[in-house]
C-alpha cells in the first residue's frame, strides 16, 4: 500500500511577498540613482550608488528595460524610459484637470444640489477621478473616487467613444460584447453606433438609466490646449429630479474648465456660451 507525502513549498507566502517588496524597493532605488544623474550610467555604478550586487541590479534592469522603464545607452549603461516621461504627462493632466475642475465643479453642485464627478478614460472604462456634493442636501447619486465603469453603460464614457473612429468602436464592441447591467443599457452595435452619432452632433452625452435604474446623468467634453478630450465632467441625478436646463450649465461649466486648461474654442460651443 502506497502512502502520499505531501510535500511543501520551501518558501512560504510571507516569504515571496517579502521578496516581492525587496524587488519593488531596489527597482526605486535604481529608478532614484538613474534619475540622479545627467547622463547614462553603468552598471557598476548604479550598484554603487545602490550598495546592491552587481548580478542582481543587471537583472531589475533589464526587467525595467523590458517595460520601457529604463533604456540602455552606449556602452552598456541605462538611462530612464520614455515610458515614465509617458505617465509622468498622464498624471500631469490628470492632477492639472483636477485642480482646474474643483472650484467650478463646487459652483456648479451649489447651481443644481446634484452631484458632479469628474472622470477619465482608462482603457475601455472611465475612471472617477473626483466629485462635488454635500451630505446635506439630501439624497444624491455618489460615484466613489477611483470607481470605474464601462464606457458605453456612461455619459462620459460615451463622450470618449464618439471621439474615437469607426474601426476603433468596432474594436471595443468586439472586446467588451456590450454586457448590460439595468434594461436600459445599450447591448447592440448598431444602436451604440447610432448613440454615439447623436453625441457628436449634440455635443453632449446621456444616460439614461443605463448603468443603474432610477439614475440618469448628462455629461460634457472637458479639452485640453490642444483641443484633446481628457475628462469629462457629469451631473448624477435620480431620474425623477432630472432637470434639463442642467445641461447648460453642466456645458458652460466644462468649458469653463477647459479654459482653465488652456482651451480656446474657435466658434460658441454648442450649447455654451463662447
Amino acid at each position: 500500500m502506497s502512502t502520499s507525502k505531501t510535500v511543501k513549498n520551501p518558501r512560504s507566502t510571507g516569504e515571496v511577498a517579502k521578496t516581492a517588496i525587496q524587488v519593488v524597493e531596489r527597482m526605486m532605488n535604481l529608478l532614484d540613482a538613474l534619475a540622479e544623474q545627467e547622463e547614462s550610467s553603468s552598471l557598476k555604478k548604479l550598484a554603487e550608488q545602490t550598495s546592491l550586487h552587481p548580478s542582481p541590479a543587471h537583472r531589475i534592469l533589464n526587467d525595467m528595460v523590458a517595460c520601457r522603464l529604463v533604456e540602455r545607452g552606449d556602452g552598456g549603461t541605462y538611462r530612464l524610459g520614455l515610458k515614465l516621461l509617458e505617465l509622468g504627462n498622464l498624471v500631469k493632466a490628470r492632477l492639472s484637470v483636477r485642480e482646474a475642475a474643483q472650484a467650478p465643479m463646487r459652483t456648479l453642485h451649489k447651481i443644481t444640489g446634484e452631484t458632479i464627478n469628474l472622470s477619465v478614460r482608462q482603457g475601455d472604462e472611465i475612471v472617477y477621478i473626483d466629485r462635488a456634493y454635500s451630505e446635506r442636501s439630501g439624497m444624491q447619486v455618489v460615484r466613489a473616487i477611483g470607481g470605474r465603469a464601462p464606457l458605453h453603460l456612461t455619459s462620459v464614457g460615451k463622450l470618449f467613444l464618439s471621439s474615437d473612429d469607426a474601426n476603433q468602436v468596432r474594436a471595443y464592441i468586439t472586446r467588451t460584447g456590450l454586457s448590460g447591467h439595468t434594461r436600459n443599457s445599450i447591448t447592440d452595435a448598431a444602436k451604440l453606433e447610432a448613440a454615439l452619432n447623436q453625441v457628436r452632433k449634440d455635443g453632449n452625452a446621456r444616460d439614461d438609466e443605463e448603468l443603474e435604474l432610477g439614475v440618469s446623468c448628462f455629461a460634457a467634453a472637458i479639452l485640453d490646449d490642444t483641443g484633446k478630450l481628457v475628462a469629462g465632467l457629469s451631473l448624477s441625478s435620480p431620474t425623477d429630479r432630472m432637470q434639463a436646463d442642467w445641461l447648460k450649465a453642466l456645458q458652460d461649466t466644462a468649458l469653463q474648465i477647459s479654459k482653465g486648461l488652456g482651451y480656446k474654442p474657435k466658434t460658441t460651443e454648442p450649447g455654451t456660451a463662447a
